[in-house]
Protein backbone atom coordinates (compact mmCIF):
# COMPACT_ATOMS: atom_id res chain seq x y z
CA UNK A 1 0.00 0.00 0.00
CA UNK A 2 2.95 2.26 1.08
CA UNK A 3 4.73 1.70 -1.96
CA UNK A 4 1.61 2.03 -4.52
CA UNK A 5 1.24 5.11 -2.60
CA UNK A 6 4.45 6.77 -3.02
CA UNK A 7 4.28 5.62 -7.45
CA UNK A 8 1.45 7.78 -7.05
CA UNK A 9 2.51 10.70 -5.61
CA UNK A 10 5.59 10.27 -8.07
CA UNK A 11 3.69 9.96 -10.88
CA UNK A 12 1.46 13.17 -9.81
CA UNK A 13 4.49 15.19 -9.39
CA UNK A 14 5.44 13.77 -12.57
CA UNK A 15 2.67 14.78 -14.64
CA UNK A 16 2.87 18.36 -12.68
CA UNK A 17 6.51 18.78 -14.01
CA UNK A 18 5.35 17.41 -17.80
CA UNK A 19 2.29 20.15 -17.36
CA UNK A 20 4.39 22.78 -16.10
CA UNK A 21 7.06 22.56 -18.60
CA UNK A 22 4.99 23.10 -21.33
CA UNK A 23 3.34 26.29 -20.60
CA UNK A 24 5.24 29.12 -21.55
CA UNK A 25 6.09 32.12 -19.00
CA UNK A 26 4.35 35.51 -19.73
CA UNK A 27 8.33 36.31 -20.64
CA UNK A 28 8.22 33.50 -23.05
CA UNK A 29 5.24 35.00 -24.71
CA UNK A 30 6.72 38.29 -25.01
CA UNK A 31 9.58 36.62 -26.42
CA UNK A 32 7.60 34.40 -28.89
CA UNK A 33 5.45 36.83 -29.64
CA UNK A 34 3.05 37.30 -32.31
CA UNK A 35 2.83 33.41 -33.54
CA UNK A 36 0.02 34.61 -35.04
CA UNK A 37 -1.87 36.80 -37.00
CA UNK A 38 -3.05 40.08 -35.49
CA UNK A 39 -6.30 41.94 -36.16
CA UNK A 40 -6.01 45.81 -35.98
CA UNK A 41 -9.44 47.60 -35.44
CA UNK A 42 -10.18 50.63 -36.35
CA UNK A 43 -13.59 51.58 -35.40
CA UNK A 44 -14.48 53.97 -38.10
CA UNK A 45 -14.63 54.13 -41.75
CA UNK A 46 -11.81 53.19 -44.26
CA UNK A 47 -10.26 56.48 -45.40
CA UNK A 48 -10.32 58.76 -42.02
CA UNK A 49 -7.29 59.57 -40.53
CA UNK A 50 -7.11 57.12 -37.94
CA UNK A 51 -7.08 54.36 -40.89
CA UNK A 52 -4.93 55.70 -42.67
CA UNK A 53 -2.27 55.80 -39.63
CA UNK A 54 -3.34 52.32 -39.05
CA UNK A 55 -2.51 50.98 -42.07
CA UNK A 56 0.96 52.53 -42.49
CA UNK A 57 1.47 51.37 -39.05
CA UNK A 58 0.29 47.67 -40.02
CA UNK A 59 1.80 47.28 -42.68
CA UNK A 60 5.32 48.38 -40.93
CA UNK A 61 4.28 46.20 -37.57
CA UNK A 62 3.85 42.95 -40.42
CA UNK A 63 7.14 43.69 -41.41
CA UNK A 64 8.78 43.38 -37.87
CA UNK A 65 7.09 40.49 -36.23
CA UNK A 66 6.93 38.39 -39.94
CA UNK A 67 3.17 37.65 -38.94
CA UNK A 68 -0.40 39.43 -40.54
CA UNK A 69 -1.23 42.28 -38.96
CA UNK A 70 -4.88 42.93 -40.42
CA UNK A 71 -6.60 46.14 -40.16
CA UNK A 72 -10.32 46.24 -39.41
CA UNK A 73 -12.69 48.65 -40.02
CA UNK A 74 -15.83 47.84 -37.76
CA UNK A 75 -17.64 51.74 -37.65
CA UNK A 76 -20.48 53.06 -36.04
CA UNK A 77 -22.41 54.10 -33.19
CA UNK A 78 -19.75 56.87 -32.63
CA UNK A 79 -16.70 54.28 -32.54
CA UNK A 80 -18.28 52.11 -29.70
CA UNK A 81 -19.36 48.94 -32.13
CA UNK A 82 -15.56 48.49 -32.73
CA UNK A 83 -14.39 49.73 -29.60
CA UNK A 84 -16.56 46.98 -27.67
CA UNK A 85 -15.22 44.28 -29.81
CA UNK A 86 -11.63 45.08 -28.50
CA UNK A 87 -13.01 45.17 -25.25
CA UNK A 88 -14.60 41.48 -25.58
CA UNK A 89 -10.84 40.14 -27.14
CA UNK A 90 -9.03 37.87 -25.18
CA UNK A 91 -6.09 40.03 -23.70
CA UNK A 92 -3.43 38.27 -25.09
CA UNK A 93 -1.72 41.02 -27.86
CA UNK A 94 -3.68 39.58 -31.17
CA UNK A 95 -6.65 42.07 -31.01
CA UNK A 96 -6.22 45.56 -30.40
CA UNK A 97 -7.37 48.85 -31.85
CA UNK A 98 -6.40 52.42 -32.87
CA UNK A 99 -9.12 55.06 -31.66
CA UNK A 100 -9.72 58.81 -31.13
CA UNK A 101 -9.46 59.90 -27.60
CA UNK A 102 -13.06 60.90 -27.69
CA UNK A 103 -14.38 57.39 -27.43
CA UNK A 104 -12.58 56.76 -24.37
CA UNK A 105 -12.78 60.12 -22.82
CA UNK A 106 -16.41 60.96 -23.82
CA UNK A 107 -18.64 58.23 -25.06
CA UNK A 108 -19.21 57.06 -21.77
CA UNK A 109 -20.48 60.40 -20.55
CA UNK A 110 -22.62 61.19 -23.84
CA UNK A 111 -23.96 57.68 -24.02
CA UNK A 112 -26.47 56.73 -22.04
CA UNK A 113 -25.98 53.27 -21.96
CA UNK A 114 -22.69 52.10 -22.96
CA UNK A 115 -21.05 48.55 -23.66
CA UNK A 116 -17.64 49.44 -21.99
CA UNK A 117 -16.19 51.93 -19.57
CA UNK A 118 -13.08 53.65 -22.12
CA UNK A 119 -10.57 53.96 -18.99
CA UNK A 120 -11.02 50.45 -16.82
CA UNK A 121 -11.91 48.16 -19.91
CA UNK A 122 -8.62 48.83 -21.87
CA UNK A 123 -5.14 48.59 -21.48
CA UNK A 124 -3.20 51.46 -22.84
CA UNK A 125 -0.56 50.44 -25.02
CA UNK A 126 0.53 53.41 -27.15
CA UNK A 127 0.06 57.53 -27.79
CA UNK A 128 0.39 57.80 -31.29
CA UNK A 129 -0.63 60.90 -32.68
CA UNK A 130 -1.94 64.59 -32.17
CA UNK A 131 -4.73 65.74 -34.56
CA UNK A 132 -4.48 69.55 -35.88
CA UNK A 133 -7.90 70.63 -34.92
CA UNK A 134 -8.41 73.87 -36.26
CA UNK A 135 -11.33 76.71 -36.49
CA UNK A 136 -12.19 77.54 -40.15
CA UNK A 137 -14.98 79.93 -41.50
CA UNK A 138 -16.41 80.34 -44.54
CA UNK A 139 -14.89 83.29 -46.48
CA UNK A 140 -18.15 85.43 -46.34
CA UNK A 141 -17.51 85.95 -42.46
CA UNK A 142 -16.19 89.26 -42.19
CA UNK A 143 -13.22 88.22 -39.44
CA UNK A 144 -10.27 87.40 -39.79
CA UNK A 145 -9.01 86.33 -36.49
CA UNK A 146 -11.06 84.89 -33.25
CA UNK A 147 -11.33 88.03 -31.78
CA UNK A 148 -13.11 89.67 -34.76
CA UNK A 149 -15.15 86.79 -34.86
CA UNK A 150 -16.14 87.05 -31.32
CA UNK A 151 -16.99 90.81 -32.22
CA UNK A 152 -19.34 89.67 -35.22
CA UNK A 153 -21.11 86.98 -33.21
CA UNK A 154 -22.05 89.34 -30.47
CA UNK A 155 -23.25 92.15 -32.57
CA UNK A 156 -25.45 89.34 -35.05
CA UNK A 157 -26.33 86.48 -32.51
CA UNK A 158 -27.59 84.00 -33.83
CA UNK A 159 -26.79 84.70 -36.84
CA UNK A 160 -23.53 82.15 -37.53
CA UNK A 161 -23.98 78.46 -37.72
CA UNK A 162 -21.33 75.93 -36.70
CA UNK A 163 -21.58 72.40 -38.23
CA UNK A 164 -20.41 69.67 -36.73
CA UNK A 165 -20.47 65.81 -37.93
CA UNK A 166 -23.01 64.98 -35.41
CA UNK A 167 -24.50 65.69 -31.62
CA UNK A 168 -21.71 65.03 -29.01
CA UNK A 169 -19.10 65.12 -32.03
CA UNK A 170 -15.90 66.75 -30.83
CA UNK A 171 -17.14 69.58 -33.61
CA UNK A 172 -19.96 70.01 -31.59
CA UNK A 173 -18.10 70.10 -27.96
CA UNK A 174 -15.46 72.78 -29.95
CA UNK A 175 -18.47 74.80 -30.78
CA UNK A 176 -20.51 74.83 -27.89
CA UNK A 177 -17.19 75.09 -25.65
CA UNK A 178 -16.61 78.60 -27.68
CA UNK A 179 -20.49 79.95 -26.75
CA UNK A 180 -19.64 79.19 -23.07
CA UNK A 181 -16.65 80.21 -22.88
CA UNK A 182 -17.39 83.88 -24.98
CA UNK A 183 -20.99 84.66 -24.55
CA UNK A 184 -22.29 84.36 -28.03
CA UNK A 185 -24.99 83.14 -29.66
CA UNK A 186 -24.90 80.93 -32.57
CA UNK A 187 -26.71 77.87 -34.14
CA UNK A 188 -25.53 74.31 -33.64
CA UNK A 189 -26.06 72.71 -37.15
CA UNK A 190 -25.19 68.63 -37.03
CA UNK A 191 -24.37 66.53 -40.38
CA UNK A 192 -23.96 62.81 -40.76
CA UNK A 193 -20.49 62.75 -40.32
CA UNK A 194 -17.60 64.70 -41.10
CA UNK A 195 -18.08 65.20 -45.06
CA UNK A 196 -20.70 66.80 -45.07
CA UNK A 197 -19.91 69.02 -42.45
CA UNK A 198 -16.99 70.40 -44.30
CA UNK A 199 -19.18 70.49 -47.93
CA UNK A 200 -21.66 72.43 -45.79
CA UNK A 201 -19.30 74.81 -44.60
CA UNK A 202 -17.24 75.04 -47.88
CA UNK A 203 -20.79 75.68 -49.68
CA UNK A 204 -21.82 78.31 -47.20
CA UNK A 205 -24.82 76.51 -45.68
CA UNK A 206 -22.54 76.98 -42.01
CA UNK A 207 -19.92 79.63 -41.49
CA UNK A 208 -17.90 78.19 -38.65
CA UNK A 209 -16.49 75.11 -38.07
CA UNK A 210 -13.86 73.22 -35.77
CA UNK A 211 -12.67 70.13 -37.17
CA UNK A 212 -9.25 68.12 -38.26
CA UNK A 213 -6.83 69.74 -40.37
CA UNK A 214 -7.07 66.69 -42.39
CA UNK A 215 -10.56 67.75 -43.28
CA UNK A 216 -10.31 71.69 -43.90
CA UNK A 217 -6.91 72.34 -44.75
CA UNK A 218 -7.18 71.46 -48.75
CA UNK A 219 -10.21 74.31 -48.26
CA UNK A 220 -7.85 76.60 -46.68
CA UNK A 221 -5.41 76.10 -49.21
CA UNK A 222 -7.87 76.54 -51.99
CA UNK A 223 -9.65 79.96 -50.57
CA UNK A 224 -12.93 77.98 -49.88
CA UNK A 225 -12.27 78.55 -46.51
CA UNK A 226 -10.08 80.71 -44.34
CA UNK A 227 -7.91 79.48 -41.33
CA UNK A 228 -8.25 81.68 -38.30
CA UNK A 229 -6.61 79.05 -35.53
CA UNK A 230 -6.01 76.05 -33.95
CA UNK A 231 -7.69 74.66 -30.71
CA UNK A 232 -5.06 73.04 -28.71
CA UNK A 233 -3.03 74.65 -25.77
CA UNK A 234 -0.06 75.43 -28.11
CA UNK A 235 0.57 76.31 -31.30
CA UNK A 236 1.04 73.12 -34.00
CA UNK A 237 4.54 73.10 -35.02
CA UNK A 238 3.03 71.73 -38.19
CA UNK A 239 1.19 75.46 -38.06
CA UNK A 240 3.50 77.48 -36.59
CA UNK A 241 2.48 80.86 -37.62
CA UNK A 242 -1.20 79.96 -36.76
CA UNK A 243 -2.25 80.86 -33.51
CA UNK A 244 -4.39 78.75 -31.04
CA UNK A 245 -8.12 79.85 -29.68
CA UNK A 246 -6.97 80.27 -26.41
CA UNK A 247 -4.33 82.79 -27.28
CA UNK A 248 -7.69 85.01 -27.44
CA UNK A 249 -10.04 83.17 -25.01
CA UNK A 250 -7.78 82.16 -22.06
CA UNK A 251 -8.48 78.59 -20.87
CA UNK A 252 -9.68 77.06 -24.44
CA UNK A 253 -8.45 73.51 -25.89
CA UNK A 254 -9.36 70.86 -27.50
CA UNK A 255 -6.34 68.65 -27.95
CA UNK A 256 -7.47 65.80 -30.29
CA UNK A 257 -5.41 62.86 -29.84
CA UNK A 258 -4.96 58.77 -31.16
CA UNK A 259 -4.04 55.92 -28.91
CA UNK A 260 -3.61 52.18 -29.61
CA UNK A 261 -5.67 50.16 -26.93
CA UNK A 262 -5.75 46.78 -26.34
CA UNK A 263 -8.74 44.82 -23.63
CA UNK A 264 -7.94 44.93 -19.61
CA UNK A 265 -5.59 42.54 -18.49
CA UNK A 266 -3.09 42.16 -21.14
CA UNK A 267 0.64 41.10 -20.03
CA UNK A 268 3.13 43.90 -19.76
CA UNK A 269 5.71 42.34 -21.63
CA UNK A 270 3.76 41.82 -24.65
CA UNK A 271 1.91 45.74 -24.10
CA UNK A 272 5.66 46.82 -23.67
CA UNK A 273 6.92 45.33 -26.74
CA UNK A 274 3.78 46.75 -29.04
CA UNK A 275 4.44 50.03 -27.69
CA UNK A 276 8.51 50.06 -28.26
CA UNK A 277 7.65 48.62 -32.17
CA UNK A 278 4.69 51.20 -32.66
CA UNK A 279 6.84 54.08 -31.60
CA UNK A 280 9.70 53.22 -33.72
CA UNK A 281 7.97 52.86 -36.25
CA UNK A 282 5.85 56.18 -35.84
CA UNK A 283 9.30 58.02 -36.04
CA UNK A 284 10.32 56.71 -38.92
CA UNK A 285 10.81 59.63 -41.48
CA UNK A 286 8.76 58.60 -44.24
CA UNK A 287 5.64 57.98 -41.86
CA UNK A 288 6.23 60.85 -39.79
CA UNK A 289 6.22 62.76 -43.26
CA UNK A 290 3.17 61.10 -44.55
CA UNK A 291 0.93 62.09 -41.21
CA UNK A 292 2.47 65.52 -41.36
CA UNK A 293 0.96 66.15 -45.02
CA UNK A 294 -2.33 65.68 -43.40
CA UNK A 295 -2.04 67.37 -40.36
CA UNK A 296 -0.93 64.79 -38.44
CA UNK A 297 1.48 64.96 -35.95
CA UNK A 298 3.06 61.64 -34.26
CA UNK A 299 3.82 61.33 -30.69
CA UNK A 300 4.95 58.80 -28.66
CA UNK A 301 4.44 58.25 -24.57
CA UNK A 302 4.49 54.88 -22.03
CA UNK A 303 1.47 52.98 -21.22
CA UNK A 304 1.57 54.98 -18.28
CA UNK A 305 1.95 58.07 -19.46
CA UNK A 306 -1.24 57.26 -22.08
CA UNK A 307 -3.66 55.11 -19.18
CA UNK A 308 -2.89 58.86 -16.74
CA UNK A 309 -3.51 61.08 -20.07
CA UNK A 310 -6.90 58.80 -21.15
CA UNK A 311 -8.20 58.63 -17.41
CA UNK A 312 -7.59 62.57 -16.73
CA UNK A 313 -8.81 63.80 -20.18
CA UNK A 314 -12.05 61.49 -19.18
CA UNK A 315 -12.68 63.48 -16.09
CA UNK A 316 -12.46 66.83 -17.68
CA UNK A 317 -14.68 65.88 -20.40
CA UNK A 318 -17.19 64.04 -18.16
CA UNK A 319 -17.72 67.56 -16.43
CA UNK A 320 -17.25 69.74 -19.30
CA UNK A 321 -19.63 67.82 -21.36
CA UNK A 322 -22.25 67.53 -18.19
CA UNK A 323 -22.16 71.27 -18.08
CA UNK A 324 -23.01 72.07 -21.53
CA UNK A 325 -25.44 69.56 -21.13
CA UNK A 326 -24.73 67.60 -24.51
CA UNK A 327 -26.05 64.48 -25.15
CA UNK A 328 -25.41 61.99 -28.27
CA UNK A 329 -27.76 62.37 -31.24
Amino acid sequence: MIASTRRAVVAGLGGLAASTAWRPSLADDAANYPTHNIALIVPFAPGGSTDILARVVAGNLQQSFGQPVVVENRDGASGNIGTAIVARAAPDGYTFLFNTMSVHTMNQTLFASMPFDGVKDFSPIALLAYVTNVMVVHPSVPAKTVSEVIAYAKANPGRINYASAGAGSTNHLCGALFEKMTGVQMVHVPYRGGAPAVAATVAGECQLFFTAGTQALPHVKSGALRLLAVTEGKRSPLLPDVPTVGETVPGYEMAVWYGAFGPAGMPKPIVDKLNAEISRILFLPDVKEKMAGIAVEVAKATPEELGALTARDAAKWSKTIKELGITAG
